[in-house]
C-alpha cells in the first residue's frame, strides 16, 4: 500500500513515474503496449510487402487476365483487327437502317495502315438454291483471300452447304424481294452493305443463281482490277421503255435529261458501292414514283450514278444475256444448249471499249442457265471456260 501511495505522490510532484514503478502491477501494461506496437509494425510491414508484390510480381495482372478471359457474346475485340478482319458471322441483328449507316462509314485517310489485298465480292441474288454452285466452287478453288461470297435468298430458305463449301454460312439477313419493285433494290443494297463490312472488298459483282463465269478466276480478277471504270449500263433510251417511264414528280432531284436505263447485273468499285448504300436523296423519289410499269431495278442505280459519277462508268454490263426470243425475260439455256458452238456465239462477234481502247472481251459472265445445264457445263468448262 505504501508503494502505491508513494507513486501517486510522486506524480503530483512532477517526478518520473518510471522510477517508482517497480511492482508487478505496472509491468503488465507496458508489455501489452510493446506487443501492440510489435503487431502494428508487423501489419505495416506486411502491407508494404503486399503492395510491392502487386506492383512488381504481376499479382494484379494475373487477376486482370482472369477477368478478361470472360468476354460476353456480343462484345467485340478492341484494336485494328476489329476493322481489318471481315465479320466472323454474317447473320447479324442489325436493321436495314443500321446496316446502311454502318456500311457507309468511310476512313478519311486513303492509305491503309496494313497490307490490304483487294478482293472481289460475289453477291448472289437468288430465291433459294444455287443449282450451279459446283461450277462456281471449281471457279473459285485455289483463290482464297481474293474473293468473298454473299447470298441473299428468301428468308425461309435454309441452305445445306457442307463446311468445305465456299457458300457455307454465307447467307445474309434477307427479306422478300419482288421483281420490278423497290424491294429488289433493297435486296441489292443489302448485299452491297454487308459486303462493305469487309474492308478488303474492293469490287462488287451482282450475279444470280443462273449466272456462270465465262473465264477463269485469274483472268476475271485481272480484268476487273486493271479497269479504270466500273461496269454498269446507263444509257438514255428515248422510247416508251426508257424516258417513257419517267415521272415529272421526280424533279428537281431527278430530271428527265439524267434518266437512265441499264441491266440489273453490274460490277462497281468500293467508292460507288458506298454511294449506293448512303443515298437518302434519290431513294425516296424512286420508291414513290417508279413503280410498274416503271421497273425500278433498271433505273435507280444507273440514273443515280449517272448524276453522281458518270465519268466512272463504262456504261455497259459485263454479263451476257440473250434477248433475241423476245418477252420480258431473257432466254434460258438447258442441257441441250451447252456446246462449243454455243459459246463461240458468246465469245465472238462482240466489240466494246476497255479503258478507252477497242476490245473483243466484252462479257465476263453469262445468264440464264437452267439446273439441267450443270453437268455439260462441268464437262466443257476446262476446254472452253479455262477452269
Amino acid at each position: 500500500m505504501q508503494t502505491r501511495v508513494g507513486s501517486v505522490g510522486s506524480l503530483e510532484e512532477g517526478k518520473d513515474p518510471v522510477v517508482t514503478t517497480r511492482t508487478g502491477s505496472k509491468v503488465l501494461p507496458l508489455r501489452v503496449l510493446q506487443l501492440f506496437g510489435f503487431f502494428l509494425a508487423l501489419c505495416i510491414a506486411f502491407s508494404i510487402i503486399s503492395i510491392y508484390s502487386i506492383r512488381h510480381f504481376g499479382i494484379y495482372s494475373v487477376v486482370t487476365t482472369v477477368k478478361s478471359d470472360f468476354v460476353p457474346c456480343d462484345e467485340e475485340p478492341n484494336g485494328l483487327d476489329h476493322w481489318r478482319k471481315p465479320p466472323s458471322n454474317l447473320l447479324h441483328s442489325m436493321s436495314d437502317k443500321e446496316l446502311l449507316w454502318r456500311a457507309s462509314s468511310v476512313p478519311r485517310i486513303k492509305k491503309y495502315p496494313f497490307n490490304r489485298l483487294p478482293k472481289i465480292a460475289f453477291m448472289f441474288l437468288t430465291k433459294g438454291p444455287l443449282p450451279l454452285s459446283p461450277l462456281w466452287e471449281r471457279f473459285l478453288k485455289g483463290h482464297e483471300g481474293l474473293y468473298s461470297v454473299y447470298i441473299h435468298s428468301l428468308p425461309s430458305f435454309k441452305s445445306e452447304f457442307p463446311p468445305s463449301s465456299v457458300f457455307y454460312k454465307r447467307q445474309i439477313p434477307s427479306q422478300v424481294s419482288e421483281w420490278g419493285r423497290m424491294s429488289m433494290c433493297d435486296a441489292e443494297r443489302r448485299l452491297i452493305a454487308n459486303a462493305l463490312l469487309d474492308i478488303s472488298n474492293e469490287w462488287f459483282i451482282l450475279v444470280s443463281e443462273s449466272c456462270i463465269p465465262l473465264y477463269n478466276f485469274s483472268f476475271i480478277y485481272r480484268h476487273i482490277k486493271k479497269s479504270k471504270y466500273s461496269f454498269m449500263g446507263a444509257f438514255d433510251d428515248p422510247g416508251p421503255f426508257g424516258r417513257g417511264r419517267y415521272n415529272d414528280y421526280m424533279a428537281p432531284e431527278v430530271n428527265i435529261t439524267n434518266w437512265r436505263k441499264g441491266s440489273q447485273w453490274f460490277e462497281i468499285n468500293r467508292k460507288l458501292a458506298i454511294n449506293l448504300v448512303e443515298d437518302v436523296t434519290y431513294y425516296p423519289k424512286f420508291e414513290k414514283f417508279c413503280r410498274p410499269a416503271c421497273y425500278v431495278d433498271e433505273h435507280y442505280f444507273p440514273t443515280m450514278l449517272t448524276i453522281q459519277a458518270s465519268k466512272q462508268l463504262a456504261n455497259r454490263s459485263i454479263t451476257w444475256v440473250d434477248w433475241s426470243r423476245g418477252g420480258p425475260h431473257p432466254a434460258t439455256f438447258g442441257r441441250a444448249d451447252i456446246t462449243e458452238e454455243f459459246f463461240k456465239r458468246i465469245f465472238q462477234g462482240h466489240h466494246c471499249s476497255y479503258n478507252d481502247h477497242p476490245s473483243s472481251v466484252c462479257f465476263l459472265f453469262a445468264r440464264k442457265f437452267a439446273p439441267s445445264a450443270l453437268e455439260p457445263l462441268l464437262q466443257i468448262a476446262p476446254k472452253v471456260l479455262g477452269f
